[in-house]
């Protein structure tokens, strides 16, 4: 994406609540060719904002910040103003942020040790109507789209009781198979604070007061069978 093309530069705003990585990425972009920025937000709600204002092309967007966070961010933006796409650039490539990010509408996805190349190419393929996505988060998505399905032995009913979700259901069969919230993160890709959110709303649906509760309860439910001699 030059200039020398005939295109005009991309017009970009920046987001990121940490005042000296932000001006650090616009001192960057100012260097790039093909990239004006326009603007730039300390966080979501200020984003929301400035693009309602300026009408840039792209959002370069933080995902932990205070007020409104990338993920609301860039669902508002995407909502409210189709005409502008937004590439995440974040520290964090887990799961939980990636994730979300994208059924957000982020079209792109970096980690800040993107370099100056990688950034104009995401502008770029965004831009073009591509996902602008770093290897290793390409990887992932890879990694992911090839990952098996869980299939426990005994599956949660088909009627979860009490309200729980599938995913709470999930969760309370694998604690009823003795697995620890670290085992459980990493049996379903997620992080332990995650595990502990799920394990804290089943509990509250169910009225358990502990694990050798929850136990009770998924074999009273018929979510888990007792071993076989």
């Amino acid at each position: 994406m030059s200039e020398e093309a005939g295109r005009k530069p991309a017009r970009v705003v920046v987001a990121d609540d940490q005042t000296v990585v932000r001006e650090g990425i616009v001192m960057l972009l100012g260097l790039l060719p093909g990239i004006e920025v326009v603007g730039s937000a300390g966080d979501g709600h200020e984003a929301v904002q400035l693009v309602a204002e300026l009408a840039p092309d792209v959002v370069l967007m933080d995902l932990r910040m205070p007020r409104c966070d990338g993920v609301e961010a860039t669902r508002r933006i995407r909502s409210e103003h189709p005409g502008t796409q937004v590439v995440v650039l974040t520290t964090y490539a887990d799961d939980e942020s990636l994730f979300p990010a994208l059924r957000a509408g982020a079209r792109g996805y970096l980690t800040k040790d993107a370099g100056g190349d990688e950034i104009v190419r995401a502008v770029e393929s965004v831009l073009s109507g591509d996902a602008g996505l770093s290897p290793s988060i390409q990887r992932r998505l890879l990694e992911r789209l090839s990952e098996p399905e869980p299939a426990p032995e005994s599956a949660p009913a088909a009627e979860a009781p009490d309200g729980l979700t599938a995913r709470e259901c999930e969760v309370l069969v694998l604690i009823a198979e003795g697995l620890t919230n670290q085992e459980i993160a990493r049996r379903l890709h997620v992080s332990t604070a995650t595990v502990k959110t799920h394990i804290n709303n089943l509990f509250a649906k169910a009225g358990l007061k502990d694990r050798a509760q929850a136990v009770r309860y998924a074999y009273a439910n018929g979510m888990v069978r007792p071993p076989t001699r």
